[in-house]
């Protein structure tokens, strides 16, 4: 396979596969139908805040507890932490391994709430400013 070859196969297959928050918070708010967004952090990581309107599900608990929350026909987009971590790497691996579709939210939870996204918590839905680091303070898209 050509270098050129090569390059087109990963990046391709990188956007089958990838997501970032942008996008999902896009298909959120349209009310994309099949979309389901799972967390595959910890209880307590969950608690500290998480995506509105996620389904908690560690990434321990896919195999035994995804069939009976996750329609078999949705498309299922994983976050953890952020990009310094590989946990929704792992959820989105144990999801393929049950024949889902499957995507990877890149920035995760880190860069949902710096791009200024809806949190929930326990004391309800927030959001923080916009980081200027990570998106435009505008609200308009980067169009990248």
């Amino acid at each position: 396979m050509s270098d050129n070859a090569a390059a087109l196969a990963h990046f391709a297959a990188r956007l089958a596969f990838e997501t970032d928050v942008s996008d999902v918070a896009a298909d959120m708010a349209a009310g994309v139908p099949g979309v389901v967004v799972v967390d595959s952090r910890s209880r307590e990581s969950w608690d500290q805040g998480h995506i509105e309107g996620a389904v908690h599900l560690p990434t321990a608990e896919i195999a035994a507890r995804a069939p009976g929350l996750v329609p078999r026909e949705a498309t299922v987009v994983t976050y953890c932490w952020g990009p310094g971590c590989n946990g929704a790497t792992r959820a989105a691996l144990e999801f393929a391994k049950l024949g889902y579709r499957v995507r990877e939210m890149i920035g995760g939870f880190e860069y949902w709430a710096r791009e200024g996204f809806p949190v929930e918590t326990a004391s309800g839905v927030t959001r923080r400013p916009v980081d200027a680091l990570t998106a435009p303070v505008s609200g308009i898209a980067c169009a990248c």
